[in-house]
């Protein structure tokens, strides 16, 4: 099935080993001619050289990358020296968000929404920059209500974003939902569905947790069940997740972002499956 939009989303590695590792897994994943591969931005700035190094990599390999850039605890000046940074290699598409902050890290910055970062990014630099936001199928965690966090995505698209990233989800409702909703506020621009393969359970289910993405309870059910049976976890992993993937699909979504956890396996048989 051919894919209007495909992307890969990795992380900044921490070791030599982990960037020899990310490299290999970016090898074999630039053979599907993804779109572009973004690249995530630690809460409070705490990875932003190597959110640059990444992206350089990934650019000098001739792959269009997009790093995510944080606002919390950001000043304008910060901001905007980064964004010249970015400019001045040549970087044309960011993924604007308002972040999380890290354990500990009291409030601060002088962005408060990412719908200012996404005004201040236009103010700055015009048309230079793609600009990608997030989405919440299932409501951001610290939204007040479903209609609060849409008031919240449809002001970042007037705000100036091109296009949405959705947070991971495992029912398919959920975004063909959303997306009726944002078309009904007026908003007509792409909302690609973010996809996360299934390799690690408890991992998968500790996340879910914290993030707000459901694990439907039979999921859920079935993966515990499986203990520390890795190959088993991994199948049905893969089968749950690529049966996802042909329903929003065939639903009419217009492509996939896949968030890698920084390898390339369970993409790969995700991508080889719809």
């Amino acid at each position: 099935m051919n894919l209007d939009h495909l992307s890969f989303e990795f992380f900044p590695p921490k070791t030599p080993e982990g960037a020899d590792k990310l490299r290999a897994a970016r090898r074999r994943l630039y053979a599907c001619a993804p779109e572009f591969c973004s690249v995530t931005f630690g809460a409070g700035g705490s990875t932003q050289e190597g959110t640059l190094d990444t992206v350089l990599e990934i650019a000098g390999e001739g792959m269009r990358a997009a790093p995510h850039l944080s606002c919390i605890g950001g000043s304008r000046d910060s901001v905007r020296a980064l964004l010249q940074r970015y400019r001045d290699q040549g970087i044309r598409r960011i993924v604007a968000l308002r972040g999380d902050l890290p354990s500990g890290y009291g409030l601060g910055g002088e962005f408060a929404h990412a719908a200012d970062l996404v005004a201040f990014i236009r103010e700055q630099t015009g048309d230079w920059f793609h600009i990608e936001v997030a989405a919440y199928p299932e409501m951001h965690p610290q939204a007040r209500s479903p209609a609060d966090d849409l008031k919240h995505f449809v002001a970042k698209m007037r705000a100036g974003a091109d296009s949405a990233i959705t947070q991971y989800f495992f029912n398919p409702d959920a975004y063909f939902r959303f997306v009726d909703e944002v078309r009904k506020a007026g908003i007509d621009a792409v909302v690609v569905p973010g996809i996360m393969p299934v390799t690690n359970a408890s991992q998968l289910l500790r996340f879910s947790d914290v993030c707000g993405a459901e694990v439907p309870r039979w999921i859920r059910l079935r993966l515990q069940s499986f203990g520390d049976d890795r190959a088993s976890i991994l199948e049905f992993g893969r089968d749950v997740v690529t049966q996802l993937c042909r329903k929003l699909l065939e639903g009419g979504a217009p492509g996939l972002h896949l968030y890698t956890l920084n390898q390339a396996d369970a993409s790969l048989a995700v991508l080889e499956g719809v």
